[in-house]
């Protein structure tokens, strides 16, 4: 009998440094978070840290599955946008862009789209709760 994959788990540690920002840890590497009322322009703010972790999960997913389609490519960005509702608060929708900077088909830009949709973590995670939607194009 075959035994289930073992389970990744993940853990980070945050704490506030003052009214201003907190930072949060983990491994060997921190970010800055803009948790000030009024905000500030050198750190993410959540709503911004949850976009940043969607365009990481397409990033990587991407960099995974590449070479498991033999998918060839030179280059690749990610633009995200979300609007945020006030009552009750949360991202109402997020909509995003992948441009790759590539030689394949067009079939073959659906398929990796497919796969990013498919098997992101993050990107499965916040589907459910948002309208998430976007587009995959070569540049």
């Amino acid at each position: 009998m075959n035994k289930p994959p073992a389970k990744l788990s993940y853990q980070v540690q945050a704490h506030r440094v003052d009214a201003h920002g907190s930072v949060v840890r983990c491994k060997d590497s921190e970010i800055t978070l803009d948790t000030d009322l009024a905000g500030r322009a050198d750190a993410f703010n959540p709503a911004e840290l949850l976009l940043a972790a969607l365009a990481a999960c397409m990033l990587k997913g991407i960099e995974r599955v590449a070479p498991i389609l033999r998918f060839h490519f030179r280059g690749l960005e990610i633009r995200i946008s979300g609007v945020r509702q006030d009552v009750p608060p949360r991202m109402e929708s997020i909509e995003y862009e992948i441009r790759v900077d590539t030689d394949e088909s067009d079939v073959r830009l659906d398929l990796l789209h497919e796969n990013v949709k498919k098997y992101g973590t993050v990107f499965n995670t916040v589907a459910p709760g948002t309208t998430l939607r976007g587009t995959l194009q070569r540049t």
